[in-house]
């Protein structure tokens, strides 16, 4: 199967799930981003709390928000 086939499969797949399927899969896959970004911050702040750690992926999540905002206002000039 090359690329464009499994994405083409990948799409037909999903259009065939529910909208409660679709979200459960989005948000598996946003835990599993904050649990690596986690495990990144836990080694470049290895003395770090828990409550340290969440704060650092609160600021990492926010900082991608700032940038994505960023890019869409640079995009409307």
């Amino acid at each position: 199967m090359t690329p464009e086939e499994a994405l083409k499969r990948q799409i037909e797949l999903y259009r065939a799930m529910t909208g409660q399927q679709r979200l459960k899969i989005a948000l598996d896959l946003h835990e599993f981003a904050c649990n690596i970004a986690r495990e990144g911050i836990r080694r470049q702040y290895p003395g770090a709390t828990a409550e340290q750690i969440e704060a650092h992926l609160r600021r990492r999540i926010e900082l991608g928000r700032q940038v994505v905002d960023g890019a869409r206002h640079e995009d409307r000039r």
